[in-house]
């Protein structure tokens, strides 16, 4: 069967290895959907701040053989699958922190989730990693569970209100999906940022406040312009470039809240002017990634069309076309969300 893995910095390569093997607990799933994410692009393109580089954590697919001791799943169940869980027992999960639990960085999907076939390990199994889906579902939409999923539980880490306003740098798929969350949560002004113009215009489809080049000279007069003067209530960057974290610090409110989303490279550092953020009383957050409690309201969220996330897929490409998939999405040529298929 094929996986694919980095081979090098910037190369994928695609590689046959035998079938895997099935230990007591563990389910084989076939993959049939599973999209490239900011931190996939990062691993091969870029220097990746976190122990795993594994590529493919947003797999969806059937299940084709089940260990004899699993009996909550069976073959032909159409599922979702997370690549980590964590135990949520320890000081870290009791405290809301799932995501940093040592448990969490050691369960992985075997080989990975980008294969023509992997294992999920009987910890993930029996610990919620493993999410039925109906058959309403189309694999696309369940392999964007797990970025919707982290989405969600950003938006967890702050307070908010009704028609408060946000600003989102970097409309890629999951700067999008933040539109959507703002939406749904009624915000009255959303405005996007970015420097790709197929994005800022695709953005524009959503019926948002303003699209708005983040090279403009005059960016941060028009959100005050739109906001009384006051800056947004919310900035979100969702980007690993690190200027967009000024802009954030800068076009935010008194008293508002930065959300620092995408996921910068390994070592990355910024000078940050902490007498503005003192003085503006700024606060600063962070999220990484998603537990199978955020999975599950994405699940109900996409399930409900509440958010459509299928209308951000706008390629898909084969397994054996990996490379070619990862490149188009590391430009973002008239691309927003690119899956690889069964």
């Amino acid at each position: 069967m094929k996986t694919v893995s980095v081979k090098d910095p910037s190369i994928i390569s695609v590689n046959e290895i035998d079938n895997p093997k099935l230990n007591s607990g563990d389910i084989l799933v076939q993959m049939h959907a599973c999209g490239i994410c900011g931190s996939d692009l990062e691993k091969v393109f870029g220097e990746y701040g976190q122990p795993s580089m594994r590529l493919g954590h947003e797999p969806a697919g059937i299940i084709i053989d089940t260990s004899s001791d699993v009996s909550e799943f069976k073959k032909g169940d159409r599922v979702f699958t997370h690549h980590h869980v964590p135990c949520y027992s320890c000081h870290l999960c009791t405290h809301g922190n799932e995501t940093m639990c040592s448990k969490y960085s050691e369960t992985n999907l075997s080989p990975c989730g980008l294969s023509e076939e992997y294992v999920v390990p009987k910890w993930n199994v029996e610990h919620g990693g493993v999410l039925k889906i109906p058959d309403s579902m189309s694999f696309e939409q369940a392999a964007m569970i797990e970025p919707l999923a982290c989405c969600l539980r950003a938006w967890t880490k702050y307070s908010y209100q009704q028609e408060d306003s946000v600003a989102i740098f970097g409309v890629g798929p999951t700067g999008m999906m933040h539109v959507m969350i703002a939406q749904l949560k009624k915000f009255s002004k959303i405005f996007c940022f970015d420097i790709n113009d197929f994005r800022l215009e695709f953005a524009k489809k959503l019926n948002i406040t303003d699209s708005i080049n983040s090279a403009d000279p005059d960016r941060k007069q028009k959100i005050l312009d739109y906001t009384d003067n006051q800056g947004v209530d919310v900035a979100i960057v969702a980007t690993s470039n690190l200027k967009a974290l000024d802009d954030a610090i800068s076009m935010v409110r008194k008293g508002g809240t930065v959300m620092m989303f995408g996921v910068p490279s390994k070592g990355s550092k910024i000078i940050l002017n902490m007498t503005e953020i003192y003085s503006k009383e700024i606060t600063l957050v962070t999220s990484y990634a998603a537990s199978d409690i955020d999975t599950k309201e994405a699940l109900r969220l996409i399930e409900s069309s509440q958010i459509n996330v299928l209308q951000l897929v706008t390629h898909t490409y084969s397994i054996q076309d990996s490379q070619k998939a990862f490149d188009h999405a590391k430009s973002g040529d008239h691309a927003m969300k690119i899956i690889i298929i069964k």
